[in-house]
């Protein structure tokens, strides 16, 4: 299958950035927004009707809930679409999450998260003329269109900054569910690590997670921030003093601990925790982003305009998909000579010299 994007490329030499959009309030559960009068876009768009049935955790998880919530938004903003969303609780709610929003005449419905898969899969092939988008999962013919990123990318240079930053030697990392979208980010994290180990000659450990045998510490929870900072308190008190949780909601309770205790920073995921988890930017070194936001808008605003298709979408360095986000009150911490070995190593994963191993990254 083909990779395509249109997300402009992130310059190299530039901000290692790619800021996704805030997300805005969060409705009722399984509520329905319609765009204003003075909303954009003919007849055609006020009578297109997006719907997105989320992942646990649901919108306020500052992570890709809400990162996909901010698309329908932004295309009820500017194309004057109609939008609907519905809350998952539990991996119980996926089934007749989508069955309602089949019911509801959608154009397009939207399923955040590789954990949906199957429920969206099933639901397709059960109604072939409905059209789906899945953030985190493949492409599948006829009417499937897969979200895919290699956030492995990103996450090696979050890795190499914790690893640059770390003053006790010792970093960590653990994830909400052992899922491809989750590890891979730890594959990276990890793997950043080690190369600035190689690189510097020094022995800075990562801790919650050994890529090699695909072992590490899990919350098995996305929405549970007690949870997230159970697991921050254990990986400070083995000496980590920077944490890079890839577990959406979960993740929220390490920033708390991290804010309370003022023992660690964290190495945030997939939208700017400095923007988008205000109360801890305190604490937000920098974060993996991935560009969801942008790629699930473009999707739309296909369907919209009739160009609907299940060609994969791969995010990337090279076109912005995935990055690293400013380094916020942190800048001035952070060496220049770390900045340009950070634009360096993006280059070098761009164009093959640095390679990027992380089996969970996407085939498309």
């Amino acid at each position: 299958m083909h990779r395509v994007s249109r997300i402009a490329a992130v310059a190299l030499a530039g901000a290692l950035a790619l800021t996704a959009s805030a997300c805005g309030d969060k409705p009722d559960d399984d509520s329905e927004s319609t765009p204003g009068a003075s909303a954009p876009g003919g007849t055609a768009a006020a009578d297109f009707k997006a719907c997105m049935v989320t992942d646990q955790g649901g919108v306020d998880d500052r992570s890709f809930n809400a990162s996909s919530w901010a698309a329908l938004q932004k295309a009820q903003k500017e194309l004057g679409i109609r939008i609907k969303k519905a809350d998952s609780k539990t991996e119980n709610d996926y089934v007749p999450n989508v069955d309602s929003m089949l019911a509801e005449d959608c154009d397009v419905i939207v399923a955040v998260g590789g954990l949906m898969a199957t429920a969206t899969n099933q639901a397709a092939a059960k109604n072939p003329n409905q059209k789906f988008v899945i953030v985190d999962s493949t492409s599948v013919d006829p009417n499937v269109k897969g979200l895919e990123y290699n956030s492995a990318q990103g996450a090696f240079l979050g890795g190499y900054l914790a690893a640059a930053q770390s003053k006790t030697g010792k970093v960590g990392t653990f994830g909400g569910k052992r899922i491809p979208p989750v590890t891979i980010y730890m594959d990276g994290f990890v793997q950043g690590v080690q190369y600035y180990n190689q690189q510097k000659g020094t022995n800075v450990q990562a801790l919650g997670w050994d890529p090699v045998r695909q072992e590490g510490q899990f919350a098995e929870k996305f929405d549970s921030p007690s949870d997230g900072q159970r697991i921050a308190k254990d990986l400070m008190a083995q000496g980590a003093d920077i944490i890079h949780p890839v577990a959406g909601a979960t993740g929220l309770g390490a920033a708390a601990e991290a804010t309370q205790s003022g023992r660690a920073s964290i190495v945030w995921v997939d939208v700017d925790g400095y923007t988008s988890a205000e109360q801890y930017k305190g604490v937000m070194l920098s974060t993996v982003t991935k560009g969801i936001t942008d790629s699930l808008f473009l999707a739309l605003q296909d369907a919209v305009n009739g160009k609907y298709s299940t060609q994969p979408y791969l995010g990337t360095l090279q076109n912005g998909g995935v990055g690293l986000a400013p380094f916020h009150d942190f800048d001035a911490q952070v060496a220049p000579e770390t900045k340009s070995e950070l634009a360096r190593i993006q280059g070098d994963i761009v164009n093959g010299t640095i390679p990027i191993t992380s089996p969970a990254q996407p085939k498309g």
